[in-house]
């Protein structure tokens, strides 16, 4: 464990758990915040390293990405250790300071050699002072070959609640997240199993119809994955899965706000549709986030990278390169909604949907001192992991 020194954050607008506290000031110790309110009252300093900081800047909640490929050259399904630290120590940059792990579609043994590696490191590795991997999303194989996206499509399979047993068996229960295709053979059954044993079954990668959806919801969904984006469409006579999302409340809905995955008014019609209970911010960022254009691998394939967006040989969009900030940004600038609302959808949505709201998600007396400070632009200028300053761009730029 790493030795945590006291610290005391002052001066800020602080975005605590149902209030915004302008001049405010958070006491952190031992990794978690133990006091939060007003400059007024605050008393007895002498034993925490004082951080002082302009006025106009905010603290708000570590962000939380339930769905990350990689980033900085690396990626979860590397299957090393090493790939794993470059993510941890990476994410806090952008303001992430905990997320989950994801896998993509490939042949059965390179994910069962990347869920190993990542239910090691989750047991052995999550210090603080660095992003913690809360879990693992399996994204696939379990999903619909008509909506494969950048999903290898020869290696797709059939729902299958065997195969999901033994791989959460070598993670050591750490699956949190499961995307699957609900209409295809064997899909209701593992979503049961997957509720029955507090995984969250995610909709995603699908054709499924408005009634199949439905189904699926009554059975144990609560989530899809990255909203509109390979997945059957919002039409007059099927509403789809877009349809089922808009109206049934049970399911939480992730979406990729970069502005190229789904265009900024569709982002407004998803905000006025869900609200910010019903929405996750994600990135679905793949290795070549933080670096420059060129080529990189996805799953064994080649994906091109220009101009902010991320693309295999036939324009197919292979993931995202997108910050958590900045989605965070993006989603204030397209929809019009208030910094509050944000943080809901970054930060205290996927915290719930994880049931780890209790420590996670909010800026709360007793809650792990994942704190982000941005400055007057919104941009990310500080980040705290459990009580340890891991990123100020102040010294970053140096």
């Amino acid at each position: 464990m790493t030795q945590i020194n006291p610290i005391l954050l002052k001066g800020i607008q602080v975005y605590a758990e149902g209030i915004i506290i302008e001049d405010g000031f958070i006491k952190i110790n031992d990794g978690k915040i133990v006091e939060i309110g007003s400059i007024n009252a605050l008393n007895d300093e002498t034993e925490f390293e004082v951080i002082e900081l302009p006025k106009h800047f905010k603290a708000i909640p570590g962000l939380i990405d339930v769905h990350i490929h990689g980033v900085n050259g690396a990626d979860t399904m590397d299957a090393t250790k090493e790939a794993l630290d470059t993510m941890v120590l990476a994410l806090p940059r952008e303001g992430t300071t905990s997320f989950l792990a994801t896998t993509m579609t490939q042949e059965g043994k390179q994910i069962e050699n990347a869920l190993i590696n990542a239910g090691q490191y989750i047991q052995n590795q999550n210090k603080n002072g660095q992003a913690e991997i809360l879990g693992i999303h399996l994204e696939g194989p379990f999903v619909n070959a008509k909506r494969a996206g950048a999903q290898p499509v020869q290696y797709i399979v059939d729902p299958n609640l065997t195969l999901f047993k033994e791989w959460q068996k070598l993670t050591n229960g750490n699956i949190k997240l499961v995307t699957l295709a609900p209409e295809q053979p064997g899909g209701l059954d593992m979503i049961r199993y997957l509720k029955e044993n507090g995984v969250i079954a995610s909709i995603g990668h699908t054709d499924a119809t408005y009634d199949q959806v439905n189904h699926a919801i009554d059975v144990g969904a609560n989530h899809a994955t990255h909203l509109f984006n390979q997945m059957r469409g919002l039409h007059h006579r099927e509403p789809g899965v877009v349809g089922a999302v808009f109206l049934r409340e049970e399911l939480k809905a992730e979406i990729i706000v970069d502005g190229v995955h789904v265009r900024p008014e569709m982002v407004k019609l998803a905000f006025k549709q869900k609200q910010r209970e019903g929405l996750i911010l994600i990135t679905d960022s793949m290795r070549a986030k933080c670096l420059k254009n060129g080529k990189y691998d996805l799953g064994g394939q080649e994906v091109i990278v220009k101009d902010g967006k991320a693309v295999l040989d036939d324009g197919t969009l292979a993931g995202s390169i997108l910050k958590l900030g900045h989605a965070l940004k993006n989603i204030i600038t397209f929809t019009g909604c208030s910094l509050e609302d944000a943080i809901e959808m970054a930060s205290a949505n996927p915290a719930k949907q994880l049931n780890i709201y209790h420590r996670k998600g909010s800026i709360s007396v007793g809650k792990d001192a994942d704190i982000v400070i941005l400055d007057s632009e919104l941009e990310v200028y500080q980040t705290i992991c459990r009580g340890v300053q891991t990123f100020n761009r102040e010294e970053n730029s140096k």
